[in-house]
């Protein structure tokens, strides 16, 4: 049944969103309401600064109560939830004897109770290993890495379910489910095998960051390189290109059939960081309809949440609101802006996107709405080129030898 779910939906314009918000207020992701939020339904935000009211009289003795913005994020995000695009969680677990995510970790900062704070809706969890782990044995390591996240959502099915494509994204969600999805992987997780890709694939991987290997290097694509990202398209698994070189970044750009994200990349015109995006790159990723997610991280985005919403403003100023996304890289080793310690703090954020006077329906695409339409998009390609293309079975000797 999940299948029914691919079928291509219409983005909400703005005068939509409002309904939409009202008709989640009861789903799984509702927030708790308070009589002051509840008596603002219906009415019209004032100034993008502070969220007021335009006070204008209905009948009532006196001025209605005010909405604030941290009021709006949160009823909007109980419509939109956040689809977090790099969670290190299956990384951090492995040194705990003992964790309940379902209860509250606090050796983590990721469990279920924060995630529903923070109203995220859909996690792609990293199955990147800690430098070393994995040297000589790629591809035991992250079959042992799939092997421990499949364990833990297991052992929380209350509050986790496993996603292989969009439409089971979407049923996670209506069960009040957090939706994983499996990636990004290294790309040496595939020991240079196209099969070993496949097999991956029907384990569930969604995305596979092209560095660190001879096909995909600071000269870009190889012939065996081009190759891949072809299997790629055809399975549907995405290609990351936070970290690959620009030289990478442009050919993956000109040849996948399907959009490709960066799970780990801010604007270099802000701040230097050598996986942010240069300004040339971040409209060619938007031209493809590609998906820039911004880390929420102090080392690429800055020390405070307010420099995490310059990012955000850069990104889809430059890209659009259709190629811009959110990474909180939470357990991943990376300190955090001030206000966004954990996966609680999305509400805190998409406040401040409200009071720089971000449009609704672009907040709804920034949270939820392009990485569903990246998925989607992904499945549709991959079932047409199934029909038109057989399994490759070229060897990386035959084409870079």
């Amino acid at each position: 049944m999940a299948d029914l779910h691919d079928e291509p939906r219409t983005l909400p314009e703005v005068g939509e969103l409002d309904g939409e918000v009202r008709a989640a207020a009861s789903g799984p992701y509702a927030p708790l309401r308070t009589e002051k939020a509840a008596a603002e339904d219906g009415r019209a935000a004032g100034t993008a600064e502070d969220g007021r009211g335009d006070g204008r009289d209905d009948g009532h003795d006196g001025p209605e109560p005010e909405s604030t913005p941290l009021e709006r994020a949160r009823a909007l995000l109980a419509a939109h939830p956040v689809a977090d695009g790099y969670s290190g969680l299956p990384s951090a677990l492995r040194h705990l004897p003992w964790y309940d995510l379902q209860l509250g970790e606090s050796a983590v900062d990721t469990d279920v109770p924060r995630l529903r704070r923070g109203n995220v809706g859909a996690l792609l969890w990293s199955l990147h290993l800690p430098e070393g782990l994995a040297a000589g044995r790629p591809v035991g390591a992250t079959l042992e890495q799939l092997d421990l996240v499949r364990s833990v959502i297991a052992a929380h099915p209350e509050g986790l379910r496993l996603a292989h494509s969009a439409g089971q994204v979407i049923d996670a969600r209506n069960c009040g489910r957090v939706a994983v999805v499996l990636g990004p992987a290294t790309a040496a997780a595939l020991d240079d095998s196209l099969a070993v890709l496949r097999m991956l694939r029907s384990l569930g991987l969604r995305v596979l960051t092209l560095t660190g290997t001879s096909w995909a290097g600071e000269a870009g694509l190889t012939r065996f390189g081009e190759e891949v990202v072809r299997e790629m398209n055809r399975l549907g698994v995405l290609a990351d290109l936070s970290g690959a070189s620009d030289a990478t970044v442009g050919r993956v750009l000109a040849l996948s059939k399907t959009p490709v994200l960066c799970t780990r990349s801010a604007a270099r015109a802000l701040r230097p960081h050598p996986a942010n995006l240069s300004d040339d790159l971040l409209a060619g990723l938007g031209e493809a309809r590609g998906l820039c997610l911004v880390p929420l991280t102090a080392e690429q985005t800055g020390p405070g949440l307010r420099d995490v919403a310059d990012h955000l403003d850069h990104v889809r100023a430059i890209a659009g609101p259709a190629c811009v996304g959110l990474s909180g890289l939470y357990d991943s080793g990376a300190a955090h802006p001030q206000g966004l310690a954990d996966a609680s703090g999305y509400p805190h954020l998409i406040a401040e996107l409200l009071r720089r006077g971000w449009p609704e329906a672009d907040i709804a695409l920034l949270t939820w709405g392009n990485v569903q339409r990246v998925l989607r998009t992904a499945d549709f390609a991959a079932r047409a080129a199934q029909d038109r293309r057989e399994p490759s079975t070229v060897r990386i000797a035959e084409l870079d030898g």
